[in-house]
């Protein structure tokens, strides 16, 4: 086979520190087990001394490629730009911050071999202040619960693909965060082995506030482009019978007092809060109709797409 047949694609942004022990550690499991590979680096746009540490690290090395960002895109650009530049049949992505641990490549190409197309790392005994995990341990749940697929540890940044997964996955920004539930809905097998985490030696930590609740909005953005793309009046459906419903309730109730009693007890806020509930809940139906539309004309390009593919291989008859 020509080229590496491992690829390890470490994201980083402003992790000069850790950058040179973090790739002499990688160069210890590699050279070990004696794997084929390449290390890639992609700078996230940082703004301290990272870019000039993994040139010189490529410089020296010849098994590593350093890719460097103009400016700050976020994780989901730095793999989806890994995954562009690796040549390996297996991508091994993990984080700059040395809390991941190259030790585990072995493991997690062990269960690969067992027929599993992606393997997440699950960082059972993890290492970070009590505002960090526990918010990701409710993200966590919730994402499991959504989705369908059960898992521990959704963003853990160590983690093994099959080269076809990587190339299958659509990277957009913030859908680092749920790599195997978009693998899971396209069919592919996805495990998950607890690894081993360490504390952060250098920096901080770039979580935040703002990352958690941008969490939650990119799963909302990622069922609705996965489970429902091909069916949106399913999700528009539900919020706007859910709300019509509602209303009808509450418009069935302002009746009631006005048919009995002659007169609704100044309940006027509720009578117009009924009014707006079933005004949205329609807007949310036709939506959805709207959407069953696109959505059905794209299904018929597709089916005439798969269909002349399928005929180019037919031979004619005589």
């Amino acid at each position: 086979m020509n080229g590496p047949t491992l690829s390890i694609v470490v994201p980083l942004f402003d992790e000069e520190e850790s950058l040179r022990p973090l790739h002499q550690a990688i160069c210890t499991v590699i050279e070990r087990e004696g794997y084929s590979a390449e290390i890639i680096f992609i700078d996230d746009g940082s703004r301290d001394g990272s870019f000039n540490v993994i040139r010189e690290l490529a410089e020296k090395d010849p098994h590593v490629r350093a890719v460097r960002f103009r400016r700050n895109f976020g994780k989901s650009a730095g793999l989806a730009t890994g995954f562009r530049t690796a040549t390996g049949e297996v991508i091994i992505t993990m984080d700059a911050d040395l809390q991941d641990d190259p030790e585990e490549f072995p493991r997690l190409l062990a269960k690969l071999d067992e027929g599993y197309d992606l393997v997440t790392g699950w960082k059972e005994v993890r290492h970070d202040p009590i505002s960090k995990t526990w918010p990701s341990k409710v993200f966590n749940a919730v994402t499991s619960s959504m989705t369908g697929i059960h898992l521990h540890d959704f963003n853990c940044g160590l983690k093994a693909y099959r080269r076809e997964v990587a190339e299958s996955i659509r990277m957009k920004r913030g859908m680092h965060r749920f790599v195997p539930a978009l693998a899971h809905w396209q069919g592919f097998r996805v495990a998950e082995i607890p690894v081993r985490h360490h504390p952060r030696r250098f920096g901080r930590s770039k979580f935040g506030g703002k990352r958690f609740i941008d969490g939650f909005l990119d799963l909302l953005t990622v069922i609705l482009l996965t489970r429902y793309v091909s069916r949106p009046l399913h999700f528009f459906g539900w919020i706007g019978t859910f709300l019509m419903l509602g209303g009808f309730a509450i418009e069935a109730y302002i009746a009631y007092l006005r048919v009995v009693y002659g007169w609704i007890f100044n309940r006027y806020p509720l009578l117009w809060l009924g009014v707006l509930m079933i005004i949205v809940g329609l807007q949310m139906l036709s939506t959805g109709l709207l959407a069953e539309l696109v959505a059905s004309s794209r299904a018929d390009e597709n089916n005439i797409s798969i269909a002349e593919t399928l005929n180019l291989g037919e031979k004619p008859e005589h």
